[in-house]
């Protein structure tokens, strides 16, 4: 991958103050781009992931809002648009969890899940793709724009205690291939990134003890669990000229979780 592969371009990362959103702002700034980052409530790693960006030689601002409302995705893009007057790549990364066992879930666990993973995705999609196909056709192959989504092994996976959750990332993956399907002609590509377990601090609880991390690799047969940056350098890869080819498509990086490894010794 080149160093400059996506220079001129500008990034829109939604939930990047912390985590794999924060790492993918921090991957897409190395690669030349100048950035969006998106947060919630955490303007400290907002901040942080601005200094990171401007270290390595990018541009970019810190735009507060919550991509469940449409007056604060409105905004988002405004500003974006005020300060690189486009933007090139959507990244769709913010997400929550409202864990409860099914039965015990209220309306307002699911609708917060449903409202932030799914409504928010599509409400920053669709502004994403009206600013694309308003950009002049391009005389290379590059496309008008890219959008990819940072979905879950869950899209596939079902899991017990997570329905808004899992339901939202089902979701997510046919909204992902109806927009490719309709948006490819206008030289837009749409893609999705699937993390299995990485190692963020949403799951720090499992992957710092021993036992538990000793269970869950039970569930990956590459033996290790994922890093930010393993996303991170696929969203890279994936917005680039390298891909152009590729839209409508899930990549999973999950060390094989999705090979459903308790069937490896018969079933």
């Amino acid at each position: 991958m080149e160093k400059e592969c996506l220079a001129g371009q500008t990034a829109i990362v939604t939930g990047s103050s912390s985590g794999i959103g924060f790492a993918i702002a921090i991957a897409l700034a190395k690669a030349g781009a100048n950035l969006i980052v998106n947060y919630h409530s955490d303007d400290k790693g907002a901040g942080d992931a601005v200094s990171q960006i401007q270290q390595a030689g990018s541009k970019a601002i810190a735009v507060q809002a919550d991509i469940a409302k449409e007056e604060d995705v409105l905004r988002l893009f405004d500003e974006a648009r005020k300060a690189f007057g486009t933007i090139d790549i959507l990244i769709n990364n913010a997400g929550i969890q409202k864990d409860a066992a099914f039965v015990d879930m209220t309306l307002e666990e699911w609708r917060m899940v449903i409202d932030t993973n799914l409504t928010g995705q599509f409400l920053c999609a669709r502004e994403a793709a009206k600013e694309f196909i308003k950009h002049p056709e391009k005389k290379n192959v590059r496309a008008s724009g890219n959008i990819i989504f940072i979905s879950s092994v869950h899209d596939v996976i079902p899991w017990a205690g997570h329905a808004n959750y899992t339901t939202a990332k089902g979701g997510e993956a046919m909204l992902m291939k109806t927009m490719a399907q309709e948006l490819a002609p206008k030289r837009i590509r749409v893609n999705s990134i699937a993390p299995g377990a990485i190692k963020t601090d949403i799951n720090k609880k499992v992957w710092s003890d021993p036992e538990q991390l000793k269970t869950l690799m039970t569930m990956i047969p590459y033996q290790r669990i994922g890093e930010p940056e393993d996303v991170a350098n696929l969203a890279v890869w994936l917005a680039s000229d390298a891909a152009d080819y590729i839209t409508g498509t899930t990549i999973y990086v999950d060390g094989g979780m999705t090979l459903f490894p308790a069937f490896a010794h018969g079933g």
